[in-house]
């Protein structure tokens, strides 16, 4: 089945390997998929939440895995695709990522990019007031290569996946939404 087929069925999570492996996926004790993210993920300064990274898990990476990749990313169109978080190098042992894991505990090896807030890690939902509820896309990929080298600039969703181009085994999402009245 055609990748850019699966959105249209439902599908937010698939293999690239084809077979009958169970599938890819991604958790989070933190929210239910498609449900309001809790005030605590939000940033501090301007919406009074804690700026704490969800707790994320993943499941049946497919063979082969040598690393893994996470973004999150705000998809409402105010937003234009702002990165709250990418990480790289997630070593292959890994499964999960606990809450408030971000800028202090991280996986060995893993690298937390800069966000389009223009620092590394996590940063929380902070959209316009009025601007509607955003949603907020996370994606966990899974690679055939130990990490990948983006440099330390902010990084653009659009970048970050042309870097993935060609390692992605694998991948899974779920998203999660925030609104300031």
């Amino acid at each position: 089945m055609k990748a850019w087929f699966l959105p249209l069925l439902g599908i937010a999570s698939f293999s690239l390997l084809g077979g009958d492996e169970q599938a890819f996926t991604l958790k989070s004790p933190s929210f239910q998929d498609g449900g309001a993210l809790p005030a605590k993920y939000a940033m501090k300064k301007i919406t009074g939440g804690e700026n704490v990274s969800p707790a994320l898990s993943w499941n049946n990476a497919p063979a082969g895995t040598k690393s893994f990749a996470l973004t999150c990313v705000d998809v409402h169109p105010v937003a234009r695709n702002w990165v709250h978080w990418m990480v790289t190098g997630i070593p292959a042992s890994g499964s999960s990522l606990g809450e408030g894991a971000s800028g202090a505990e991280m996986p060995k090896a893993s690298v937390e990019l800069k966000n389009s807030f223009g620092f590394a890690g996590w940063g929380g939902p902070q959209p316009p007031p009025g601007s509607g509820k955003h949603k907020y896309v996370f994606t966990i990929y899974a690679l055939s290569v130990e990490t990948v080298q983006l440099g330390q600039a902010p990084v653009p969703e659009e970048k970050f996946i042309d870097a993935l181009n060609g390692k992605v085994l694998a991948k899974a999402a779920i998203s999660g939404t925030f609104e300031r009245k």
